[in-house]
């Protein structure tokens, strides 16, 4: 079975539902979310990001050959085979995002965008991982779902949020003091964070697999130790979610409603979104598989379920369309009321 083909199965659902789910709640937590388009090319781009490993990896083939203790080894394809290839086309991704900003942008865009990329990154691995392991796909989708994806999304988060701080300097809680310093460790940090949690997460599970007789205990000590890893970096993400986040709070009425508004918006969207994409990888597989397979009968079922899936998409599509009009109008509504009334008047 082949990514492709696998898409409209549960199996494409099961890799892709989760990173979806994540970008709906980092989403939300922004109170005023950026443009639909960008974040979307955020995600389709971490996915497609996965396609310049080998060039980033292939400069350190030869340190990677090189040494003998099989210690260090692991060490250095946890952080120069593994971690740093990932998390640096996961980063370009980021800056290609977000290099054309506004000039008043929210910081918690770039959040937004490092999440999107991480995700992204996460949807298309994990859907290669669930094709790979198709006979024990259920158990590794719980445990990735719980984990390995959140977790990449929580490495984007990370990375965003420190360029977002690199960017507006003490804008973010920076230190008052030694703000050059304070500047030029967030941009190490960019890079260095996301790096350092990847391969620490990393080396006790590539330990795991490629020393199948160590003790039960040493085991158990190695499992808890990413777990615990995996975990932290989640948390960490999410502290630096609200402390971008809480420097844009709404501070009033008004503002509180529309960020409702926009947050029921975003999750029609990514509803609406997710079913139309998953109907027309139905409508596509379907067709291919007409001209492939002798027997037509599936492929005829596939082709309305196909359809009727991209109907519903739209649909909830142009919902979200007439609650973001109906809605910008009352908020206009709404605040040219308040403007124009003085104490007083009846």
């Amino acid at each position: 079975m082949n990514l492709l083909a696998s898409l409209p199965t549960v199996i494409g659902t099961a890799a892709i539902a989760p990173a979806l789910l994540i970008l709906w709640l980092v989403i939300a937590a922004d109170e005023r979310p950026g443009p639909a388009p960008k974040i979307w090319s955020a995600f389709l781009l971490g996915a497609a990001s996965i396609s310049l490993l080998g060039v980033v990896r292939a400069p350190f083939l030869r340190i990677l050959a090189a040494p003998e203790n099989p210690w260090v080894a692991q060490a250095l394809h946890s952080l120069l085979g593994v971690a740093l290839p990932e998390e640096t086309v996961k980063i370009l991704v980021i800056f290609a995002i977000s290099a054309r900003r506004r000039r008043f942008a929210d910081p918690m865009d770039t959040v937004v965008y490092g999440a999107a990329a991480g995700l992204g990154f996460a949807a298309y691995e994990n859907l290669a991982y669930l094709v790979q392991h198709a006979d024990m796909w259920r158990a590794l989708a719980a445990l990735r779902s719980v984990l390995t994806v959140p977790f990449h999304g929580a490495l984007g988060i990370i990375a965003g949020a420190y360029l977002a701080i690199a960017r507006s300097g003490t804008a973010l809680g920076a230190h008052r003091f030694h703000r050059d310093w304070a500047r030029i460790s967030s941009w190490m940090l960019v890079l260095l964070a996301p790096l350092g949690l990847h391969a620490a997460f990393d080396f006790p599970l590539l330990t795991l697999q490629q020393n199948p007789d160590i003790t039960s205990s040493t085991r158990m000590i190695l499992g808890a130790t990413s777990i615990l890893i995996g975990f932290s970096s989640i948390a960490f993400a999410i502290r630096l979610v609200r402390r971008v986040g809480r420097h844009h709070a709404p501070r009033n009425d008004v503002a509180r409603e529309r960020l409702a508004q926009l947050r029921r918006m975003w999750a029609l969207l990514v509803v609406g979104g997710g079913a139309g994409f998953i109907g027309l990888v139905f409508v596509l597989t379907s067709i291919h598989h007409w001209f492939v397979n002798p027997d037509r009968n599936v492929s005829l079922v596939l082709i309305p379920i196909g359809l009727a899936t991209i109907t519903i998409g739209i649909a909830l599509l142009v919902v979200t369309s007439a609650i973001y009009i109906l809605g910008r109008n009352r908020m206009r509504g709404t605040s040219s009321q308040g403007f124009s009334s003085s104490p007083g008047q009846g």
